[in-house]
């Protein structure tokens, strides 16, 4: 291509053509007549783009491009000599050539050979037309005949070529270059231009080293295929872990989902337990955190535990617990209360001791369940456990067939902090648990408020959720720190007892290392914490297995709930709340471990243990539940071993003030026949362990 012709097109707007095909504007920045290409810029979404174009894929999209250049060509071939100056004529004059032979024939004159250059220039991007050879020359003339040489020569054809295309050059840039619309006109006067066909081999579309340097906005423009968001099959590919995600996303395609309804039948049995996912918080949304629980129905469990092997292969450890119910994150407290707690309510009106708990980690929903829905800080007490029982003991209060016994309601509400008993209805105030000669717990002090509706006892609960002792952990930020009891009792006309119902939010069972502060208070008081849930899950496993001896006594907390625990009407049921992030996986494992021990004292118990979906079931699974059993009874032993060495240190502070002068032994007796009483029975206890621990490596 020409230099004018070259020149003629940067400025121009052409279409172009994409990759993905799509054709669009653009502008001509440069033109390389080495490689036939034509370098292109156009803004898109702001930015600036550039792309290299080959000049005949241009003018395929772009026909009347074809004709600007081909007519640009022709003038240059049809432009006319200029005269030639005389001031080559002395020079011309004074030279002396030698003749050639007489029988030298020139086989290419001069201007013969500067039209053929030219015309191998303008070959290298379009055929033009040969232009028509200029007459020869006085100079060529006398150059075939020395003889006839004239004084007024005209200089040689290269420089006539040279002046011509210098003044051509300046006709052309003095004349503004014509537009798109005008070269459109051209092709409807004149015949369509003959084209010629792409090249075999396409280039690749590369920006080069050199226009680069040139402009830096493109050296920073980021490729599209990069700017746009990779989805894969499940998500999004940015998502963290996304290949967990992916095989947790195929496991679940091969599951049977059954949802819970109403019309189920609900089975009466003295130990139930179930199991409550709730739906991933804000934060951990903003996470991207992964939902590592399913939950298929029929009271059945999964947790894709996410491991890694010593490749750095990462797999899934998928886990299956089989619970009496199983709920997701899509029940509702009312679907949870009916299967729970509510026939619970009818045991009492039978003369029953009934207790219902929430048990899990901090922020997995126990205050919810138990309590009611939130919606922000602000709880709706109404839709709890706490307030649908009491709906539900007026309804039955009020029922033709339990109008003979002529029943009573009255409610208390207080919380165990710190092993310590404290009045919600009575601001606060600290009450003592004592146990009389009839071996009757009693707390001394406590409120108990005559009701004769539900809205009394949600007014009630809602003053006393405001006094409950709470604390900041690593999971929440506003974590209740103490075990809430809500007593349900019913009374007889003369104030004898009928049943009781007792409605209990624990607290959340963490790590001392989970807690945000690490003061010697705060770790005291998640160790009460722990060490309650344990005297809690021993005594149901001492109600599951009908034993004579329940150690009630090891906590505050279950010596409150002993009459729950004593005697053949006494029914519990435990509702396991657990969180779906894989970020608490680890404690969601302790605790659905936790609710299964409790799960597999009972009679009516589906599954026993933890089974793994991908392994076969075979004899072998026998004898792991024989090392469990033979782990289990050595851990238990290690547990009552060091809570026998905290109530013998207990005992040394007891000696220690007994040795002081101001001693009242009338006042300190209570304590001392207290702690005599919860040594001997974890001592009792740990001997219990011991022989379990034998019989259990004896089957081994």
């Amino acid at each position: 291509m020409e230099t004018g012709s070259s020149r003629l097109l940067i400025g121009l707007s052409v279409q172009i053509s994409r990759s993905d095909g799509r054709v669009h504007p653009a502008n001509v920045k440069s033109v390389d007549t080495i490689k036939s290409t034509v370098m292109v810029e156009w803004n898109e979404r702001n930015i600036c783009r550039g792309k290299e174009v080959e000049v005949s894929e241009l003018c395929t999209l772009n026909p009347e491009l074809l004709d600007i250049i081909q007519a640009v060509a022709n003038k240059a071939a049809e432009a006319p000599t200029p005269a030639p100056e005389k001031k080559y004529g002395s020079r011309l004059r004074s030279s002396r050539i030698p003749a050639p032979p007489s029988s030298y024939t020139p086989a290419v004159t001069k201007a013969e050979e500067s039209v053929t250059r030219s015309q191998a220039r303008q070959t290298c991007m379009f055929q033009v037309p040969a232009p028509v050879p200029a007459p020869l020359t006085q100079f060529e003339t006398s150059v075939a005949n020395p003889k006839t040489i004239q004084p007024d020569l005209s200089p040689p054809s290269v420089l006539t070529n040279s002046a011509s295309s210098n003044q051509q050059r300046r006709k052309n840039e003095a004349k503004p270059a014509p537009s798109l619309p005008f070269a459109r006109e051209a092709i409807k006067e004149n015949d369509e231009p003959e084209r010629i066909p792409p090249f075999a081999g396409r280039r690749k579309s590369v920006v080069p080293q050199e226009f680069h340097k040139g402009n830096k906005r493109l050296s920073c423009v980021v490729k599209p295929s990069d700017m746009q968001t990779k989805r894969g099959k499940y998500g999004e590919s940015s998502r963290p872990n996304q290949k967990i995600y992916d095989m947790i996303q195929e496991f679940r395609e091969t599951l049977e989902i059954t949802r819970i309804s109403t019309s189920d039948i609900i089975e009466p049995q003295r130990i139930c337990v179930c199991v409550r996912k709730r739906p991933l918080n804000k934060q951990e949304l903003t996470k991207k955190d992964l939902d590592v629980v399913s939950v298929p129905g029929k009271g059945a469990l999964l947790v894709h535990e996410p491991k890694q092997k010593v490749d750095l292969t990462k797999y899934l450890d998928n886990h299956i617990f089989q619970f009496d119910y199983s709920f997701n994150e899509n029940a509702t407290n009312d679907q949870v209360y009916n299967f729970t707690a509510k026939p619970l309510v009818q045991s009492i009106f039978e003369g029953s001791m009934a207790t219902c708990f929430a048990y899990g980690q901090t922020g997995s929903g126990k205050t919810h369940t138990m309590g009611g829905d939130f919606t922000g800080k602000q709880q709706n007490s109404s839709k709890g456990i706490y307030a649908l029982a009491a709906q539900d003991v007026f309804t039955n209060i009020n029922h033709r067939r339990y109008a003979s016994l002529d029943l009573s309601a009255f409610v208390s509400f207080f919380e165990i902090y710190n092993g310590k008993v404290y009045d919600l209805l009575n601001k606060k105030a600290k009450l003592r648990v004592l146990e009389d000669d009839r071996q009757q717990v009693n707390v001394v002090g406590l409120e108990e408020v005559y009701v004769t509706k539900a809205e009394e006892v949600i007014k009630m609960i809602q003053i006393g959720s405001a006094c409950r002792t709470s604390g900041q952990t690593s999971a929440n930020a506003n974590s209740s720190r103490s075990h809430a009891i809500l007593q349900i009792v019913l009374r007889r006309k003369k104030g004898a007892l009928h049943g009781k119902f007792s409605l209990i939010d624990l607290a959340g069972n963490e790590r001392g290392t989970d807690v945000s502060s690490n003061d010697r208070s705060t770790l005291v008081e998640t160790a009460e914490i722990n060490q309650s849930l344990l005297a809690l899950k021993e005594c149901i496993r001492s109600l599951g297995k009908n034993s004579d001896y329940i150690p009630f006594r090891m906590s505050t907390l279950t010596k409150v709930l002993r009459d729950s625990f004593i005697g053949e009407k006494s029914k519990t049921c435990m509702i396991a709340m657990v969180s779906p992030s894989m970020s608490s996986c680890e404690y969601t494992m302790n605790t659905l471990r936790y609710a299964d021990r409790v799960k597999e004292l009972n009679g009516n118990s589906k599954a026993g243990g933890v089974v793994k979906s991908q392994e076969p079931a075979d004899t072998s699974s026998e004898e792991e539940s024989v090392d469990t059993s033979v782990y289990d009874a050595i851990s238990h032993v290690a547990d009552l071993e060091e809570k026998v060495y905290v109530e013998l240190q207990r005992a040394n502070e007891l000696v220690k003030e007994m040795e002081q002068t101001s001693y009242n032994t009338e006042e300190g007796l209570p304590n001392l026949l207290d702690h005599s009483r919860k040594l001997l029975d974890t001592v009792l206890a740990l001997q219990t362990a011991v022989d379990q621990e034998k019989t259990a490596r004896l089957n081994h």
